[in-house]
C-alpha cells in the first residue's frame, strides 16, 4: 500500500503569512508609518490604556487605530471619543489577526496618513502571538488581577513582544501580585523586553511608556 502523503498545512500557512508580514513592514517603513500590534487577554485594559495614550500624544503624532474583535463596535467608538480615527475589523469568529487581515485594515484606514497606527488585536494570550501581523513592534498588556505568573503560562506572547505594559497598578494592594516576580519571569522569556508598570485609570507610569513609544516612532521614521 502506498504511504499517505502528509501536507504540513500549519508550516505552510505560517511561512506565507510571515512573507506577507515582512512585505507589509517594508511598505510601512517607506511610508514612515509605525504600526503597533497591541495584545492582551480580555479585560486587561487595552482600550483604556490606548485611549489615555492617544489623549497624551495626539498633539504630536497623527494616530489611527484598527480595532479587531469578533463582533461589536464598542472599542472603536471609545477610541474615536479619545480623539483618533478608528475602524473596526470583525474577524468572523477567529481569535487573532494575520498579515492579510491587517493589510486590509491598513488599506481601509489609509496608513500613509498616519505616523502611528495601532492594531488592537483580539483579546487572547495564545493565538495572536502566533501570527506576525507586519507590525513594527509588538506590545503586550498584562493586568495586575491576572497574576504575576502569566509569562510562565503563555511564553510565546512574551517572547514575541518588544514591550510589556503592566496595567492596573492602582489595585496592587488588593491582589497577591509580585511585581519583582513578573519582571523576572518576563525577562526569563525575553531579556530585551521593555517593561512599564502603569495605571490606565490614574495615569501613573504613562510618561515612561509614552517616551519609549515616541523613540520607536521617530527611529522608524529615520529621525
Amino acid at each position: 500500500m502506498d504511504r499517505v502523503k502528509v501536507i504540513e498545512v500549519k508550516q505552510s500557512v505560517f511561512a506565507d503569512n510571515n512573507a506577507e508580514a515582512d512585505r507589509i513592514r517594508r511598505e510601512l517603513r517607506e511610508k514612515k508609518t509605525f504600526l503597533v500590534n497591541l495584545m492582551s487577554s480580555p479585560g486587561a485594559g487595552k482600550t483604556t490604556t490606548l485611549a489615555r495614550t492617544i489623549g497624551d500624544m495626539k498633539g504630536e503624532f497623527a494616530i489611527g487605530v484598527m480595532e479587531a474583535d469578533i463582533d461589536s463596535t464598542v472599542d472603536a467608538e471609545a477610541i474615536s471619543a479619545a480623539g483618533a480615527r478608528a475602524i473596526q475589523i470583525h474577524t468572523g469568529g477567529m481569535c487573532h489577526l494575520d498579515a492579510g487581515m491587517t493589510e486590509q485594515g491598513l488599506r481601509e484606514i489609509g496608513a500613509e496618513d498616519y505616523d502611528l497606527v495601532v492594531l488592537e488585536n483580539v483579546g487572547n494570550l495564545v493565538c495572536p502571538a502566533e501570527f506576525d501581523t507586519g507590525a513594527s513592534k509588538n506590545v503586550a498588556i498584562l493586568s495586575v488581577p491576572e497574576g504575576h505568573d502569566k509569562p510562565l503560562k503563555y511564553p510565546l506572547m512574551f517572547e514575541v513582544c518588544h514591550a510589556l505594559i503592566i496595567n492596573k497598578t492602582d489595585v496592587l494592594p488588593y491582589f497577591d501580585f509580585d511585581m519583582d516576580k513578573v519582571v523576572e519571569y518576563a525577562h526569563m522569556r525575553n531579556p530585551d523586553l521593555a517593561i512599564f508598570p502603569v495605571s490606565a485609570k490614574t495615569g501613573e507610569g504613562f510618561e515612561a511608556w509614552e517616551d519609549w513609544l515616541r523613540r520607536q516612532i521617530r527611529a522608524w521614521q529615520g529621525e
